[in-house]
């Protein structure tokens, strides 16, 4: 059978990521895309670590750095009144941390792929910075965008490690899709673990195909 329950918490999940990194990656993506500055590349293979890291070496060091023993996860007990490891808020700010790639990397080469010179005509034609950025920047590196948010909706919604070694595996809370489908074939239910997987592999066949026919579309 479907689990809903967790099904709805990795769509919830997911969805606030695609959010928050929308506004956040372009930040990222943009400052990136047209500042030099010194140790540029350190920050581009940080931003990128995620990329290549096993998720679950991440999980395992967001996990000792979530905690109440270091100095984030204490000051965050402090102000808050409850830890970061295995509750949702734990689990959405090391999905952000996991997903950043998936979201930048895609902006990122967006926004390069624009002239300079475009965007220093459009300042002789008497635009400002931000109207630049809305009126000729934006519909430049939408494709780009849409493919970074499509990315990292999909890739948070089908995450194993990070989520379980951050969040484990509390039902209503923290249990999310994959881990209720590791979870089914622990039991040796493989009917149920088969419809959720189902439900993963459309949803991962869809994005890719998205994300393909943007970037045909872009070039």
């Amino acid at each position: 059978m479907m689990d809903w329950s967790a099904f709805f918490l990795s769509l919830r999940l997911a969805t606030l990521v695609m959010i928050i990194l929308l506004f956040s990656g372009l930040l990222i993506a943009r400052f990136l895309a047209w500042r030099q500055f010194r140790g540029k590349e350190l920050v581009e293979a940080l931003l990128a670590l995620p990329l290549v890291l096993p998720p679950t070496v991440l999980g395992f060091y967001l996990l000792i750095f979530f905690g109440s023993n270091s100095w984030f996860g204490h000051l965050y007990q402090e102000i808050t009144g409850h830890s970061l490891i295995f509750t949702f808020s734990g689990l959405l700010l090391a999905s952000l941390i996991y997903s950043l790639p998936f979201a930048v990397q895609p902006m990122l080469r967006a926004f390069e792929s624009i002239p300079k010179n475009l965007r220093e005509a459009a300042w002789c034609s008497g635009l400002n910075r931000w109207q630049t950025f809305l009126k000729i920047e934006l519909p430049l590196a939408w494709p780009g965008i849409l493919s970074g948010m499509v990315l990292a909706f999909a890739h948070t919604l089908g995450e194993f490690g990070v989520v379980l070694m951050v969040g484990g595996n509390i039902p209503g809370e923290t249990q999310t899709l994959s881990i209720a489908i590791f979870d089914r074939v622990q039991t040796f239910d493989d009917q149920s673990a088969h419809i959720m997987s189902m439900v993963l592999l459309i949803f991962a066949f869809v994005t890719i195909s998205l994300v393909f026919l943007l970037n045909r579309r872009s070039a």
